[in-house]
Parts: structure tokens; C-alpha cells; sequence
């Protein structure tokens, strides 16, 4: 398997390409600066310098991959239109790559409560409104896909279980950003995942599970 993987120099990006590695999948990542993503980024990963909005700087390396992870994210900033330009637009033209390249799985991290119109997060943007609309055109694309909809994302792992749950059932929480890479990796491997909008965080009196039944559990 091959995996080529956007956002990968992104905090949640870098442990996506790691837990990859582990798993013995090669891996081409796209980075905005090549020296960060030789700094932060294990020596033997590919790199291609690219930006999403610019889909000739990397669609030709999508070609030969099997499966495509977005973990793009917008920064917060003064733009008003960077939601709308990275997590939509971004999204956009990484779907619309794999679909004519014949990836077989697509995987997008995106956010807990994208749903909530009146949440919090919007007044940074509408940035949960432009995760949705990526989501949908996601959906509508006809590739296989995973989202993963994250709690939110902390920078130290913990030894909480994975709590997961369908779409737009849970609105609170948090969880480390390499369970989120664990979740994205697994659901490359579980046929359970295939099509499904998965919202996950993780919590201390979670049960305790097998990946496949967490899967099989959403609906």
C-alpha cells in the first residue's frame, strides 16, 4: 500500500505518516516547506512541496497511490477567506485528484461538531461550516471514504480507551492527536470503516475495544 498523505507536516500529519510508517505502508507527504518537513518528518518519507490550492505543484504525485489522508487544516489568521480557501477549496481539489488518479480509499480528518452551525469554532471563519461542505463534497464524490471527526486534539498522548460514535452524536471532548493518527491508519485496514463518518475521543471510562467493533459500531 501507498499512501500520500496533505497536511503531513501538521501536528496530527506528522503522527498520520508516522503510525503509516509503522505499519510498513510507503509514504509520499505533502509539505509546504521542504525544511520543515525534513526537520519534523522521518528521513526515509517522501516529500513533494506543494500547496492544496495549487493542485499542478503535487496531483502527479498522487498518481501510484493507493489511499489519500487529509490532515490539511487552516491556520488561524486575519484572512477571512482561509477556511473557505484550505479546508474547503483544499479538500476540494484533493478529492477531485483521487478521484482521477483511481485512489481506493480517501481518509479526512475533520472536526467534532461540524454540524453546529452556532458553534463556538465559526466565529473563526465559519471554519466548521467549510468542514462540513468539504465532508459532503467528500460524500458525493464516489470514492470510499473515512472521516474521522475529532474531539479536541491534544498534543500529549494519554492511555484513555477510544470512545467513537456515528455522526453528530457526540459534542464534547478530547483527544491526543496520535489516536487520531492510530483511528486514521485503522480505518485503512477495517472494511467496517469503509463509507462512515466516525467521531472519536478519548476517555477514561470508555470500554475497552477491538477496532473492529468500534467500526462496526457506527452507523
Amino acid at each position: 500500500m501507498k499512501a500520500f498523505v496533505a497536511g503531513a507536516s501538521g501536528r496530527t500529519g506528522q503522527w498520520i505518516v508516522r503510525e503509516l510508517q509503522q505499519r510498513q505502508v510507503s509514504v509520499v507527504a505533502l509539505v509546504r516547506n521542504l525544511e520543515k518537513g525534513q526537520q519534523v518528518l522521518p528521513a526515509q518519507t517522501e516529500l513533494v512541496v506543494g500547496d492544496v490550492l495549487q493542485p499542478e505543484t503535487w496531483a502527479g504525485a498522487i498518481a501510484g497511490c493507493d489511499v489519500v489522508l487529509n490532515a490539511i487544516g487552516c491556520t488561524p489568521s486575519l484572512d477571512p477567506t482561509g477556511p473557505y480557501r484550505v479546508d474547503y477549496e483544499g479538500s476540494k481539489n484533493l478529492v477531485d485528484a483521487s478521484k482521477a488518479n483511481g485512489v481506493k480509499h480517501f481518509v479526512m480528518v475533520s472536526s467534532l461538531c461540524t454540524s453546529q452551525l452556532f458553534h463556538p469554532l465559526n466565529l473563526f471563519w465559519l471554519v466548521l461550516v467549510w468542514k462540513k461542505q468539504a465532508e459532503e463534497y467528500l460524500r458525493a464524490s464516489g470514492l470510499v471514504y473515512t472521516i474521522v471527526r475529532p474531539g479536541g486534539l491534544k498534543n500529549d498522548d494519554n492511555p484513555n480507551p477510544v470512545l467513537m460514535s456515528s455522526a453528530d452524536t457526540l459534542f464534547e471532548g478530547s483527544i491526543p492527536r496520535q489516536k487520531v493518527a492510530v483511528v486514521c491508519a485503522e480505518s485503512l485496514f477495517q472494511a467496517e470503516a469503509r463509507n462512515k463518518t466516525v467521531e472519536v475521543i478519548a476517555k477514561a471510562d470508555a470500554p475497552t475495544s477491538t477496532w473492529e467493533r468500534l467500526f462496526a459500531g457506527v452507523l
